[in-house]
């Protein structure tokens, strides 16, 4: 079992810049820190070993620790709200529930906990519509409705209380009845309990606890929440919904939100008179549909009132909240680089790992004089480590041994994972309700966003995917001596053009997959103007993603209509909620990824990689420097992902995407397993020969091209590529093609476009 976990503050750093570390010990009162470059993460006995250099700093030593807890779950705090138990009051909404099964679960509530007074609307578990009123310990009256509702069906639902009378109404309606489904309810009756007048906030979807933490959330979309003064009939509610109101009801109108108000923000707009405004904590999912969406617009830009819903899980999480337990000012001679923070807590064993690697990046300073940069910047991609974070599918997913052809075996950090489900899913994993994750943050431990971590989605051999693989390219620059910065893919989001402008060379890490608009059209414009790109990895440029635009650290996606998909956005919920954009594919917006990088997703296969064999381009004149010392016809028969540099995910030249016409085929891989599949994109019915033993098209090319302003690109097509580049130490055709790439990219001398 893994005892020590924590993650930074922010993933990138610059000098004279402060970054906070928060760990948790499982066992102890304190471990011991020490600063660390990551320059090797493997841990295969065939490859190089572990290599994390020790580079003093004020850091080193000894630190108090604790257990640290996370309290997940999304819900609505309106903190503005007076005491409703003065006066009768009803409150309505509509609400579609996705784990009815799951109880009880808080709907709205005004409660206070320390005193154990106040009201909490309920779903019971079944489904059952509930409310219950207390005041004081041990003094509580509940009452529920015989029938439960049904799971993703919308219900118009109705509380009624009158506190002076001691009346209570519940009622809630389906929005599309069904023949034989008892799903309909209606209760009036007193309560031996009359509600008393509390000063606490007002929620939605989660009710607070003595102890500071939320809980009882609610798990679904609820739409159009309103409180109005007076006790209402159930019928009300659908005047409620007119525009414009009649003016009898407009006057009862205590609060009255509505969630197609400032989609992209964390309020919540109330449209009543007295603007009781809610405030969203944990990141509930916005931009849903809501009851009465029709499938006339997909926009909620161009059609809000369709799209009022949002949708709320007990799993939800942004910032973990933990105090910092170290901070470290960054010496400002500090080279850039990747970085960890070394962390143990004791001895470890086969059972217990009591050491942990807090990975960060120290990027160049944010303001340094022309000319006093390398020319090499390595772009980490940061959006694609957190499209990633905590991917729990080999634990939670049927099937995935078979994806994978192989045993998939558990690391104490997968273990961890599995018991402490409130860390967060991926952008790949599903909520508890079945729901996909459209947003994934850093403020969090992220388990395998560390060097040393072994993935299930890595291959035979090292099994090393996204960071860690990373690595292997990080050790070759070393090994290299090569002068570079590193930059990451938030920093170029916030930054944009003018972060790549001073750069000749940017080289990639092994899956740049998830890009934001401003990061694709800055790494564009920087082509375009002459610079240089080493695309070192496969399946890059792949799905469009939001950053929030005031919350730091977080990234959205939808997964719209097409792609490797492990769940699939609802119809109608395909535009981003952070920007307003639509989401899914670059390659359904026109931008594939053959338009940035001159190659594009063509197949997956996670269980052995392939070699290149020499294609007729190799011999062209423009390329005689890429092959210089390198007679082979047979590139890459070897590496420490799955045995070969061309596998996990491939990418090819198809110019009817957008390749230049001008991109030169060096190679392309052979031999592929039946388990290297062709990507659904790539056809529409599906054919009968999908895998790598019988259909041509799955394969990776290895491509160059100059582009119109002197530039160039270059494509290893492979994730595995990198894997292969320490082999025989570093003495082999990968690392020699590589190097005669990078060194002539470095050359001032443009590339010639005649």
């Amino acid at each position: 079992m893994l005892k020590i976990t924590g993650y930074p503050d922010r993933y990138s750093v610059a000098p004279g810049e402060t970054i906070a570390f928060k760990i948790s010990l499982e066992e102890g009162d304190g471990f011991d820190a020490r600063l660390v470059r990551v320059r090797h993460g493997d841990c295969n006995p065939e490859g190089p070993g572990l290599k994390f250099p020790h580079v003093p700093t004020a850091i080193d030593g000894r630190h108090a620790g604790r257990p640290q807890r996370i309290d997940a779950g999304s819900y609505m705090q309106a903190t503005s709200m007076p005491a409703l138990g003065a006066q009768p009051f009803t409150f309505f909404a509509m609400l579609w529930p996705t784990l009815p099964s799951r109880g009880p679960q808080t709907i709205a509530a005004q409660w206070d906990p320390a005193t154990q007074r106040g009201f909490r609307i309920q779903m019971l578990e079944g489904g059952r519509l509930a409310v219950i009123v207390g005041d004081g310990p041990g003094r509580l009256a509940e009452f529920a409705l015989r029938d439960g509702m049904l799971v993703r069906q919308w219900y118009a639902i109705a509380v009624a209380i009158d506190p002076a009378g001691g009346r209570v109404m519940l009622s809630q309606r389906p929005v599309k009845p069904y023949a034989h489904v008892f799903d309909t309810g209606f209760e009036e009756t007193s309560l031996a309990l009359s509600l008393p007048s509390v000063e606490a906030p007002f929620m939605l979807a989660g009710c607070q606890q003595a102890d500071g933490t939320v809980t009882e959330h609610f798990d679904g979309k609820i739409d159009g929440p309103a409180l109005l003064a007076g006790f209402h009939a159930p019928e009300e509610h659908q005047a409620l919904l007119l525009t414009p109101r009649p003016a009898a009801l407009q006057a009862k109108i205590i609060a009255q939100w509505d969630f197609s108000r400032e989609i992209g923000s964390t309020r919540a707009i109330d449209i009543g008179p007295s603007h009781h405004h809610g405030e969203l904590f944990h990141l509930p999912t916005r931009g849903m549909k809501g009851w009465n969406w029709t499938g006339e617009a997909h926009d909620f830009n161009l059609k809000p009132e369709h799209y009022g819903a949002i949708h709320f899980h007990h799993d939800d999480l942004y910032d973990a909240g933990w105090e910092t337990s170290v901070s470290l000012v960054i010496p400002e001679e500090l080279k850039s680089g990747p970085y960890a923070l070394h962390v143990t807590c004791g001895d470890s064993d086969e059972t217990v790992t009591r050491e942990n690697y807090i990975a960060f990046f120290v990027r160049p300073p944010r303001r340094r004089l022309k000319g006093s940069r390398p020319k090499l910047a390595m772009l980490a991609p940061t959006a694609s480590y957190m499209a990633y974070a905590n991917h729990g599918e080999h634990i939670t997913a049927r099937g995935a041994e078979l994806a994978m052809n192989r045993l998939l075996t558990f690391g104490h950090s997968d273990v961890y994972l599995y018991e402490h489900p409130e860390l967060g899913g991926s952008l790949y994993d599903c909520h508890a309700d079945g729901s996909g994750v459209h947003y994934s943050s850093r403020l969090r431990p992220v388990l395998n966003f560390s060097p040393r971590y072994h993935s299930w989605l890595g291959g035979h051999g090292s099994a090393l995917y996204q960071y860690n693989a990373d690595t292997h390219l990080y050790d070759w620059l070393d090994f290299r001596d090569v002068d570079y910065d590193v930059i990451t893919d938030e920093d170029l989001h916030e930054d944009g053009y003018e972060l790549l402008r001073d750069y000749q060379v940017v080289i990639t890490g092994t899956h740049p997959e998830y890009h934001s608009t401003r990061m694709w059209d800055a790494m564009k414009a920087w082509i375009d103007r002459g610079g240089r790109l080493m695309y070192m990895g496969g399946n890059g440029w792949y799905w469009r993603i939001a950053y929030h635009q005031s919350l730091p650290g977080v990234i959205e996606l939808r997964r719209a209509e097409d792609g490797i998909r492990t769940w699939i956005a609802e119809p109608g919920e395909y535009y981003q909620s952070f920007n307003g954009e639509y989401g899914g594919l670059w390659r359904r917006i026109g931008r594939a990824p053959n338009v940035i990088c001159g190659v594009g997703f063509i197949a997956q296969g996670f269980d052995v990689s392939s070699p290149y064999r020499r294609a007729p381009d190799a011999d062209n004149p423009r390329a005689a420097f890429i092959f210089e010392g390198v007679p082979d016809e047979i590139i890459g028969d070897f590496g420490l992902i799955g045995g070969g540099a061309a596998g996990i995910e491939l990418d090819c030249l198809a110019t009817d995407l957008g390749s230049p016409p001008n991109m030169l085929r060096l190679a392309s891989s052979v031999d592929h397993s039946p388990m290297m599949l062709l990507v659904n994109e790539e056809f529409g019915v599906v054919p009968p020969n999908i895998g790598g033993d019988v259909n041509p098209r799955v394969h990776a090319d290895l491509a160059f091209g100059e582009t119109p302003s002197g530039g160039a690109l270059f494509a290893t097509s492979s994730i595995a590529w990198c894997g292969s580049l320490s082999h025989n130490n570093y003495d082999n055709n990968v690392s020699r093609i590589t190097w005669n790439v990078l060194k002539r990219f470095l050359e001032d001398e443009p590339f010639p476009v005649a």
